[in-house]
C-alpha cells in the first residue's frame, strides 16, 4: 500500500475569515470532485491571509500517486483562487 500526502500553503486574498473559508471550501470541494482525494484545512484556520490544506490519496503505485498529486497542484494553481506559497509532498510505503 502506498499513501500520497500533499500539504499546500496558500496566500489568500480575503478581507474576512468568512471570505477566506469560502475560498478554502471551493478549493477543497473541487479537488475532491476532480481527483477523488481526502482534503481538509489543517493549519492557519484563524489567519485571514493564509491557509494550509492537506490532501491524501491511497494506491499501489508510487509514480501514479506522485503524478496525481502533481496534477492536483496544477489544478489548484489554475483555479486562480489563491497563490501557492509552499508545498510539501511525500509518498509513504506500508
Amino acid at each position: 500500500m502506498v499513501i500520497g500526502i500533499l500539504e499546500v500553503t496558500l496566500a489568500i486574498p480575503a478581507a474576512s475569515l468568512k471570505e477566506k473559508r469560502g475560498v478554502i471550501k471551493r478549493i477543497v470541494n473541487r479537488s475532491r470532485n476532480q481527483f477523488n482525494v481526502a482534503a481538509a484545512e489543517v493549519e492557519s484556520q484563524d489567519h485571514i491571509s493564509s491557509g494550509v490544506i492537506g490532501f491524501s490519496t491511497v494506491g499501489n503505485d508510487a509514480r501514479y500517486l506522485r503524478s496525481r498529486l502533481d496534477k492536483l497542484l496544477n489544478f489548484i494553481e489554475n483555479l486562480y483562487l489563491a497563490e501557492i506559497v509552499d508545498q510539501e509532498m511525500s509518498i509513504e510505503h506500508y
